[in-house]
C-alpha cells in the first residue's frame, strides 16, 4: 500500500488559527452579551384581531402598592396642554409636576379616572400632542413601544402583544381592589444597560408601528417578562370629557426594533413624553 505523506504545517499558522478562533468566541460572546431575552416563539393565534374584552379574561392579581411619590412618565395628547399618565404615579400627590429640564417643574392638575389606571393631567402650556390609534384595530403578535423613564432614566422597552387580561389593582388607593381590562405584552427588548425592574415607565404610552398611542404603561410582571398596559377604551373613556382637541397625525417613518430607541430619544427632547414627580 503507497504511503501520503503530508507537508508539516508551520507552527506559527496554527498558533494563528487558534488564536483567531478564541476571539471569535469572546466577541461573539461579549455581542450577545446585553441581548434582552427573546420574545416567545410565534403562536397560531398570531395576527388574529384582539377580541373584545370578556368576563372570561384571565385574571392577574397586582400585589403591593406602589410608592405615593413615586415618580413615573407622562405624554402629551395636545398642545393645549392635556397629558396622560397611569393613576397611580399621581394619585394621592398634592402638587405633581411635570419635569420639562434639569430641577425645572411644570405644575400640573390631574383628573383620576375612577375605573382605570389612567390619569389626565393639565398645565397651562403644552408640548406637540403624540397622535392617538385608540380606534385602530389590535392584532395579536403585533409590536409595541414604551418610551418614558424606567427607573427615573430616560429609556425604552419594545414589546409584543399578547392578548387581554383583568388585573385586580391591589392596594392601589381608592381604586385599590377593582377590577379593569389590560392589555399584556411580552418584552422582547429594552435601553441597552437597562437591568432590573421597570419602574418609572408607569404612564408610559405604548405606540404601534406608526407611532400612535394605543394604551399606556400601567404595570410590570419582571419575572415573566410581561408589560400590561390599560386598554385603548380605557384610555378613550377618560379622554372623553377632556376634549384635547386634533393631534398629530402618525410619524413620518414607521417605528421598527432598529430605531425606536431613536424615537424615543426625539419624542423626550421635544417633551412630548416627560418624566412625572410629585413635589414635597
Amino acid at each position: 500500500m503507497q504511503a501520503w505523506h503530508f507537508p508539516r504545517l508551520p507552527d506559527w499558522l496554527i498558533y494563528s488559527a487558534v488564536v483567531c478562533a478564541l476571539l471569535t468566541a469572546a466577541l461573539s460572546r461579549r455581542e450577545h452579551a446585553d441581548a434582552p431575552e427573546a420574545p416567545p416563539p410565534p403562536g397560531p393565534n398570531d395576527g388574529a384581531l384582539l377580541a373584545p374584552a370578556s368576563p372570561f379574561d384571565r385574571t392577574l392579581n397586582m400585589k403591593g402598592a406602589p410608592p405615593r411619590r413615586a415618580a413615573g412618565t407622562a405624554f402629551s395628547v395636545s398642545d393645549r396642554g392635556v397629558w396622560v399618565t397611569a393613576r397611580h404615579v399621581v394619585e394621592g400627590c398634592a402638587r405633581p409636576a411635570l419635569m420639562v429640564g434639569p430641577g425645572q417643574g411644570v405644575a400640573a392638575r390631574a383628573r383620576l379616572d375612577p375605573d382605570s389606571d389612567v390619569a389626565i393631567l393639565s398645565t397651562e402650556g403644552g408640548a406637540p400632542g403624540l397622535p392617538l390609534g385608540l380606534d385602530q384595530p389590535l392584532h395579536i403578535g403585533e409590536r409595541g413601544f414604551h418610551p418614558g423613564f424606567p427607573q427615573g432614566r430616560p429609556g425604552e422597552a419594545a414589546s409584543r402583544l399578547l392578548g387581554r387580561q383583568t388585573i385586580i389593582a391591589a392596594g392601589r388607593g381608592k381604586n385599590g381592589g377593582a377590577v379593569q381590562p389590560v392589555i399584556a405584552w411580552a418584552q422582547g427588548g429594552r435601553t441597552e444597560g437597562l437591568r432590573g425592574g421597570l419602574a418609572g415607565l408607569s404612564g408610559a404610552p405604548v405606540l404601534d408601528s406608526a407611532g400612535r398611542v394605543v394604551g399606556v404603561t400601567i404595570a410590570e410582571a419582571p419575572r415573566r417578562g410581561r408589560i400590561y398596559t390599560a386598554a385603548p377604551e380605557s384610555l378613550r373613556k377618560a379622554l372623553a370629557d377632556v376634549k384635547p382637541g386634533p393631534t398629530a397625525g402618525p410619524l413620518g417613518d414607521p417605528v421598527t426594533v432598529e430605531n425606536y430607541g431613536r424615537v424615543a430619544d426625539s419624542l423626550r427632547r421635544e417633551l412630548s413624553v416627560v418624566q412625572v414627580a410629585c413635589l414635597a
